[in-house]
């Protein structure tokens, strides 16, 4: 796991490429994280009550692979994907439905049998479930940490991924699901998606209210190599 070396959110550098025109800052200069500093400096570990934790990024950052890695390291931790709390419901305006069906309740250290507003009205079987007396709640997607989640969250960290290669890998996983449809319908709804991904990011400016930025999916991964893109 990497974060920004020395602190420093602005630069340029071949690590990542972000979509263009977006006013996300770009990581330069990243250094090794590991899980239990990341959470002992959020103060997961002594906080004496359940801490919800928003891991927020881009589709295809990495952001699930995270959050499970961030919820082995801590006992009686549970993670949500917000993805079944949007389901068939909603992009992005979720917020309260997440609030008062799941972080209320894990708050007060009950268990969670939620049935989001889209599983209802298309009659998707089972239901989003959280056990009782939750050390820590990851909550796990775009949006996350979004402004009308302010008051709900207690801290937030984003994933910070090179867009051409997190489109690659997510249409792919996308595709060997079957999940949105055959590979054409995958790749449709992908660029649906990430327009209006983009301009709710650009206004939200989720960025913002992180306390830590984490390298998802690098450059790297696309097997490209080059030197810095001169700044934008």
């Amino acid at each position: 796991m990497l974060s920004p070396r020395g602190g420093g959110r602005v630069g340029y550098g071949a690590f990542m490429r972000l979509p263009d025109g977006s006013t996300e800052p770009l990581i330069a200069d990243w250094a090794p994280l590991d899980p239990a500093s990341l959470l002992g400096s959020l103060g997961v570990v002594d906080r004496g009550r359940p801490m919800v934790l928003a891991v927020d990024g881009r589709s295809g950052a990495g952001k699930s692979t995270l959050a499970r890695l961030l919820a082995n390291a801590v006992p009686g931790a549970c993670c949500v994907a917000t993805d079944d709390i949007a389901w068939n419901h909603s992009m992005f305006d979720w917020a309260s439905e997440l609030v008062s069906g799941i972080i209320a309740p894990v708050r007060r250290g009950l268990p969670v049998d939620y049935r989001p507003p889209g599983w209802i009205a298309h009659d998707r079987p089972g239901a989003v479930t959280v056990p009782a007396a939750r050390t820590l709640l990851l909550v796990e997607g775009v949006g996350s940490s979004q402004r009308a989640l302010a008051g709900a969250i207690d801290a937030a960290v984003w994933v910070q991924s090179d867009a051409v290669v997190a489109r690659r890998l997510g249409i792919a996983r996308d595709i060997a699901s079957g999940v949105n449809g055959d590979p054409d319908a995958a790749i449709a709804f992908w660029d649906e998606w990430a327009a209006a991904e983009e301009k709710f990011l650009e206004r939200d400016e989720p960025w913002l209210r992180t306390s830590v930025f984490l390298a998802g999916v690098p450059r790297a991964a696309s097997g490209l190599q080059g030197s810095s893109p001169p700044p934008r």
